[in-house]
């Protein structure tokens, strides 16, 4: 009987590196595929475009099931854990570089589709693009914290005032990795590695995802977390007592992102889902769901963080093994 790694370990394993492992991820991805998804993957029939998906699956099957009506395709899904969100999806793509199985990926953040990109994962003309937004985002709960009351600023969560108060997922992960990862480009490392000290040194509860980030906030967990609009959005949805404060200088918009594989096994059907997902139509559909909050980052007044992203990925390695060392329990 094949054994598989149990989801803590491959979580404290990801993280040393999320863009590494190559040998490991390559072995668990392929154990995981002849023992779950095999015949069905490997025998690809007509018609058919396989997505790893890192959009909630909640918005993307809608999606996914229009294109199905509209395109005669079928679209085989592969959606990522909320924990490890887009990591495990990116070391999948990394492992099957030499044999790609999937079509098109369907990312919910930027920084790990650029990095992506920097290692030839995609093709290499019109690869990969960026369409809609949402933004980092302050969550409250409503009945012990006014907007007033709140921080503006998130220097001022290292404050002994929230020190046991504030919720937010392992930085290590998803949106929250890369705000941090932005925020250290932006600020420089010494003001940022001072800030991530004060702000571990507050206690804050680390939780598996923003999602999580909302209902910890909503239950009292905590009065204020850092987490993404939509899930605000969707705790609004629920009921719970949860706003969003509103954009800060070091707020960060967040775009979706879809790309087509190097060597994608059906690269026809792939770039009629490529075009499908960036569509007018598409991301109306997304905002309308609470997906995105909008079409265009170019209609944000506000001020809020532009990254440089050539330095931030320049910077991958030591800014992760720096988080491991601060955040890591």
């Amino acid at each position: 009987m094949v054994v598989l790694p149990s989801e803590d370990s491959m979580k404290l394993r990801a993280c040393t590196d999320p863009l590494s492992l190559r040998a490991f991820t390559q072995f668990v991805w392929l154990i995981a595929i002849l023992l779950l998804g095999a015949p069905e993957l490997q025998a690809r029939p007509e018609h058919r475009v396989i997505a790893y998906c890192a959009q909630d699956q909640v918005y993307a099957e809608p999606i996914f099931k229009e294109f199905e009506n509209k395109s005669g395709l079928k679209v085989l899904a592969v959606y990522d854990n909320e924990a490890v969100k887009t990591v495990g999806l990116a070391n999948r793509l990394l492992a099957e570089r030499g044999h790609p199985v999937c079509d098109v990926f369907w990312g919910n953040e930027e920084m790990r589709t650029r990095e992506l990109a920097a290692q030839n994962v995609f093709r290499q003309t019109n690869g990969w693009t960026a369409f809609g937004y949402r933004s980092r985002r302050m969550v409250v709960n409503t009945n012990s914290l006014s907007a007033d009351s709140a921080p503006h600023s998130l220097f001022q969560l290292t404050n002994q005032l929230w020190r046991g108060k504030l919720a937010l997922a392992y930085p290590q992960f998803g949106t929250t990795a890369t705000h941090f990862h932005v925020l250290r480009q932006h600020w420089g490392e010494a003001t940022w590695l001072n800030w991530c000290r004060g702000l571990a040194a507050n206690k804050p509860l680390l939780v598996d995802g923003n999602s999580e980030v909302v209902k910890a906030v909503a239950r009292g967990q905590a009065q204020l977390g850092l987490t993404d609009s939509d899930d605000i959005a969707d705790g609004q949805r629920e009921g719970l007592p949860v706003a969003a404060l509103p954009m800060m200088p070091e707020s960060l918009l967040i775009p979706n992102t879809v790309a087509v594989v190097r060597g994608a096994p059906d690269p026809d059907a792939a770039q009629r889902l490529f075009e499908y997902l960036q569509s007018a139509p598409v991301v109306q559909a997304l905002i309308e769901a609470k997906a995105l909050e909008g079409g265009s980052p170019k209609t944000i007044v506000s001020p809020v963080l532009q990254p440089d992203w050539r330095a931030v990925l320049e910077d991958v390695g030591v800014t992760t093994r720096e988080l491991n060392q601060i955040f890591l329990r």
